[in-house]
């Protein structure tokens, strides 16, 4: 599935057991967004999922259950000027992701530590269509489409049909 203008990555839906996402704010930027990172050589996309939700926001994958995930590989282009030289050395122009949904089985501290490439400086727990409003223009379709693949099964599990 791999196309090579785009980046394989996972995009990972965090709820806690009141039914609030995590969204996490950029390093040193006022843009949010959920939990997301590359898919390592030799990795499936759940392995990678949880190992994002460790290293990204220190969640170890016993602390979370499986809601849903998406089939399909949702993509988005990054506009050049904001493309990180670090990941975008090569001729990617965009990421293509699989989405995945998880709910907390207990609470747990949210924490930056684990990150490599120290991402993210605050957070917050918000309502489900709220990461809409404040995610960046160019990942807005994406996260369109994955909360609205996702919401019949967040639905189901906060008991919200």
């Amino acid at each position: 599935m791999q196309e090579n203008e785009y980046r394989l990555n996972v995009g990972v839906i965090i709820a806690n057991r009141q039914g609030k996402l995590l969204l996490c704010k950029r390093k040193g930027m006022n843009s949010w967004q959920f939990p997301q990172g590359g898919i390592d050589f030799g990795e499936n996309s759940l392995k990678a999922a949880k190992r994002e939700l460790f290293e990204e926001v220190g969640i170890k994958s016993k602390s979370v259950k499986l809601i849903d995930s998406i089939d399909d590989w949702l993509k988005y282009d990054i506009p050049e000027k904001s493309r990180r030289k670090k990941i975008f050395k090569t001729n990617f122009k965009g990421q293509k992701q699989k989405w995945f949904l998880f709910k907390l089985k207990e609470d747990v501290e949210i924490s930056f530590d684990n990150d490599p490439d120290n991402e993210f400086d605050s957070f917050k727990w918000v309502s489900y269509w709220y990461p809409l409003n404040v995610i960046i223009s160019f990942k807005e379709k994406v996260y369109r489409e994955a909360l609205n693949k996702l919401k019949y099964s967040f639905c189901r599990e906060f008991n919200n049909v």
